[in-house]
């Protein structure tokens, strides 16, 4: 029983295996690989050229800039993203009803294509677009969105941060319904004002939800690519520049995809480390508040 059990339990867990034996761990190996070649991605032949892509990297303004910028809209996304996601959260659990019906209405810009909605906002933020030239009439204000490097970096993370608000308010409002309502009671009774309901019962409370969130949200601002490409290709002057729009500008636009490969595990390998940080980070600020 035990081998046919052990059997059936790899038969069901096969689609799972095949899926990241073709689409993670030969990908990973084959880029490994070439990290270590000159292959233009064109060339059937390549030469070997030890760790000479990594010490270009390393050199290279654009991968500084890229590491520096994940850590920018880190900076920019983050607080974001849970403050709106938190807001949001809130008024669906204080609804009386349909809140189901909300909950999908905000879920819908997670859906949305990112080409749609970068192409939008570049046509609502384009010189001669009606907020513009309001801007210039009324208050004099002259502003080039994506010309401007913290402009540029706030426009992205605006869009990003509407796409992900409701996905993440998703898990706070689960968040928000498994607290128990008769705790809330008992603090009204005590006499707790709203304020000290929220950061002494709700906030703790949320923790585990909010702590998904964090991760979740920290995880996206090292893979963010099709609002920088569509917006403003990594500029000005390699403000937007991120991990993706590097490895994409160097594999397809100059050719050099063993180069590329060199950019991507070094990517791979400062995601894996600053969430690796900020998850241990977080789990001690939890337990030192006793929250976990």
């Amino acid at each position: 029983m035990g081998t046919k059990q052990g059997r059936l339990g790899w038969l069901f867990a096969s689609p799972y295996l095949i899926y990241a034996l073709v689409f993670f761990l030969i990908p990973l190996v084959w880029s490994l690989f070439l990290s270590f070649t000159d292959w233009n991605l064109i060339s059937p032949t390549f030469n070997f050229k030890g760790f000479a892509n990594y010490i270009q990297a390393f050199q290279s303004p654009g991968v500084q800039a890229a590491f520096f910028v994940s850590f920018k809209f880190m900076a920019v996304f983050v607080p974001l993203v849970i403050a709106s996601s938190i807001i949001v959260a809130l008024i669906i659990h204080g609804l009386p009803k349909f809140k189901g019906l909300f909950l999908i209405g905000f879920f819908l810009p997670y859906l949305a294509s990112g080409v749609v909605s970068s192409l939008i906002v570049k046509g609502i933020l384009a010189y001669n677009s009606p907020i513009n030239e309001f801007l210039r009439k009324s208050l004099g204000l002259d502003i080039n969105w994506l010309g401007t490097p913290f402009a540029a970096l706030f426009v992205v993370a605006m869009i990003i941060a509407w796409k992900f608000t409701g996905y993440y308010a998703l898990i706070l409002t689960s968040g928000f319904e498994s607290i128990s309502k008769e705790i809330y009671e008992a603090a009204m009774i005590d006499g707790v004002t709203p304020w000290q309901r929220f950061w002494k019962i709700t906030f703790p409370l949320l923790y585990p939800a909010l702590y998904t969130v964090l991760i979740l949200s920290i995880g996206v601002t090292f893979g963010i690519f099709t609002e920088v490409y569509q917006l403003t290709g990594g500029g000005p002057n390699f403000a937007t520049n991120t991990w993706q729009m590097e490895i994409f500008t160097r594999a397809f636009t100059n050719l050099q995809a063993g180069y590329a490969s060199a950019v991507a595990i070094i990517a791979s390998i400062v995601t894996f480390i600053s969430i690796f940080i900020i998850r241990k980070l977080l789990e001690l600020w939890g337990k030192r508040n006793g929250w976990t």
